[in-house]
């Protein structure tokens, strides 16, 4: 090598080893997106395809010109990212690879962004380089950044706003360029992803740690500023409590049957699962989390435990617990707050803030393994680089290899453009294709979005909402399990395409010596968590002498269902008609069908019997007309 070329290579080293690990984590971060994860996940087609009439029209898919949320499946999405997306397709247009690659490339520059605070905090560029790269490996933020959802923003817009806490740190007061930086970081954490409307109040809290005479003025002006960002937020609240706290309330455990200690244990409860070391570092597997997660694989790397504890230790050791650092062990225990008040354990996309303060948490064990150039410091390194490294590439060739495994390919609707929309437009032709949804699956997005990347124009499709029927000899795509009409094309799990048989069924009431059931539960629950929800298999036969007919549609009148009641141990009625399960399929005298019942816990902790009953929808329930129902006791504790 020519000695110019060695020197220049000397000189510039580290600039070198920065472009080469942006690089590789560029190739990591956008290989493949468009096909692993495989397909796109129906709520990857509801934020691309509102970002894609946002981007021609200025109107989301409703028609509500430039809205602050955008409301989609009984939910609302946040605006940010969705906006980002709609300019990115005004260049681009629609596709499933620039939607992904903008996540990319946000989770590429939140691991630039937390190198940058890295060399800052600890004034080494050395530190800042190990940083990102730890970044770059982490499996969850990694795992962020390839799906094209509201929450892949979210760890940037932490890494931004603790930069910005950064500058102000070392300021002796805040001026406009502090003010304005933490305000508006602190109103991109809220308005980017539902759990900032807590998390970024909490945090905007925490900086009163920061709170001497020289800086307070402009902490007080910086707060009043966050607050100006909020009206608009508050303005959508107060005219629409439900499109800001709809969601929350469908899955908090938080009722008004608890009582406030009852609250706070399982608040408790929730908050100790989600910071679980196991899951975190070592293994995670649920399926909250199969959206998101490999499952198995941690959702840190182990090694960033060590650094974790080795700089918590450092920093008490050394009495270096500075006001920053006592705002990020602040961080690091109010970002799991929003999750510990929902039903599930360890949600890791509610948990997205999470990460960034673990591995800033990181950089005092950085520090002190390259401050003093001694062998064992310099072994540790090196122990620690080749366990980050190889477990990061380890975890790569695991997504890689088990990326397009049947979980995930059912997860992300992976057969819908394969199988379920050619089958029905190939027997469609020039009519429409309608659309018939459950209101727990809406497919309908999937249609808009596929038929947009064909080009296959919009009037192609119409809606049945959840309670129109198909005329007869139609397509439809259908998320529904029940089909009494069908004339099946093809199937995939949740959705089906058919051709409707026969004129649309109209139910009725049955008739009186209809309402004879046998229900049996072969494996009860015995034990739940207060608020739990759980899955049952209820085992029900038409002792009666008429035909049970199914549904054909969600919202249509005389359904028949299994449902399930509450009682105290005493009798007492605690809950009225909890859960639904609905017949499937036309169910003959003497025929016997499995029915899943979803039942949801009392909050109240205490002994119980759960009351297991077919009914039918605006008539009654059977056991009320004489017939047979299943009783059994469960502990809620």
């Amino acid at each position: 090598m020519p000695k110019l070329n060695r020197e220049f290579l000397i000189r510039h080293q580290f600039a070198i080893a920065v472009l080469f690990a942006i690089a590789a984590g560029g190739f990591l971060y956008v290989f493949d997106l468009a096909r692993n994860p495989p397909g796109f996940f129906i709520d990857e087609s509801s934020v691309a395809y509102n970002a894609h009439t946002i981007a021609q029209t200025g109107r989301d898919e409703f028609g509500n010109a430039w809205p602050l949320f955008f409301r989609a499946f009984g939910e609302y999405k946040n605006p940010i990212y969705i906006y980002l997306l709609a300019a990115l397709f005004k260049i681009t247009g629609p596709g499933i690879f620039a939607a992904r690659a903008l996540s990319g490339v946000m989770g590429i520059t939140t691991a630039v962004a937390l190198g940058v605070l890295g060399a800052q905090v600890s004034r080494r560029r050395s530190a800042g380089l190990m940083v990102g790269v730890l970044a770059l490996l982490t499996p969850w933020l990694f795992e962020l950044s390839r799906l094209v959802l509201e929450v892949a923003l979210y760890p940037l817009a932490v890494a931004l706003f603790l930069l910005a806490v950064r500058r102000a740190s070392e300021k002796p007061a805040w001026r406009i360029a502090e003010i304005v930086c933490l305000s508006l970081t602190l109103a991109l954490l809220t308005y980017t992803y539902s759990i900032g409307r807590l998390v970024g109040p909490l945090l905007a809290l925490g900086l009163f740690v920061f709170s001497v005479r020289g800086r307070l003025r402009g902490l007080l002006i910086t707060l009043a500023a966050y607050a100006v960002t909020l009206v608009p937020m508050i303005v959508v609240w107060w005219r629409h409590p439900h499109v800001l706290t709809g969601r929350f309330n469908y899955l908090t455990f938080l009722s008004s049957e608890s009582t406030a200690s009852e609250i706070v244990g399982e608040f408790v409860r929730h908050y100790v699962a989600n910071l679980n070391p196991w899951r975190l570092f070592i293994a995670e597997q649920s399926k909250d989390n199969e959206l998101v997660h490999l499952d198995g694989a941690p959702a840190m790397l182990t090694i960033t435990i060590l650094l974790v504890v080795g700089a918590v230790v450092l920093l008490g050791y050394r009495k270096q617990i500075s006001r920053w650092w006592l705002f990020i062990l602040y961080g690091l225990l109010v970002s799991v707050v929003p999750a510990s008040l929902t039903r599930e354990h360890f949600h890791m996309l509610r948990l997205a803030a999470l990460p960034v303060f673990l591995v800033v948490l990181a950089i005092p064990a950085f520090v002190w393994l390259l401050e003093q150039p001694s062998r064992t410091r310099r072994a540790l390194l090196i122990v620690v680089a080749v366990i980050g490294l190889g477990q990061g590439l380890f975890f790569q060739w695991q997504y890689y290899a088990d990326g397009r495994s049947s979980q995930r390919l059912h997860t992300f609707d992976a057969d819908y453009p394969a199988k379920i929309l050619p089958m029905a437009l190939a027997h469609s032709r020039a009519a429409p294709i309608y659309l018939a949804d459950d209101p727990a699956r809406p497919g309908y997005i999937q249609a808009y979005w596929y038929a947009l990347l064909q080009n296959i124009p919009h009037e192609k499709f119409v809606s049945l909402g959840f309670d129109k029927s198909a005329p007869e000899g139609a397509v439809v795509i259908t998320t529904e399990s029940s089909c009494p009409r069908c004339n099946m094309l093809a199937q995939s799990e949740p959705y089906s395409a058919y051709i409707a048989r026969g004129v649309p069924r109209e139910l009725a009431r049955l008739p009186e010596n209809a309402f004879r059931a046998e229900v049996q539960v072969a494996n009860p629950v015995t034990r739940l968590r207060p608020g739990e929800q759980a899955t049952i298999e209820v085992t029900v036969k038409n002792a009666s002498d008429a035909v049970w007919p199914a549904r054909e549609r969600s919202g249509s009148p005389f359904q028949l269902y299994a449902g399930n009641h509450w009682l105290e141990a005493n009798g007492n009625l605690v809950r009225n008609d909890d859960g639904r399960g609905p017949l499937a399929r036309d169910l003959a005298p003497g025929q016997v069908i499995t029915i899943p019942l979803v039942i949801n816990a009392p909050h109240r902790p205490g002994e119980y019997i759960l009351e297991i009953d077919m009914l039918q929808e605006g008539v009654t329930w059977f056991g009320l007309r004489g017939s047979n129902f299943w009783r059994g006791t469960v502990l809620v504790k």
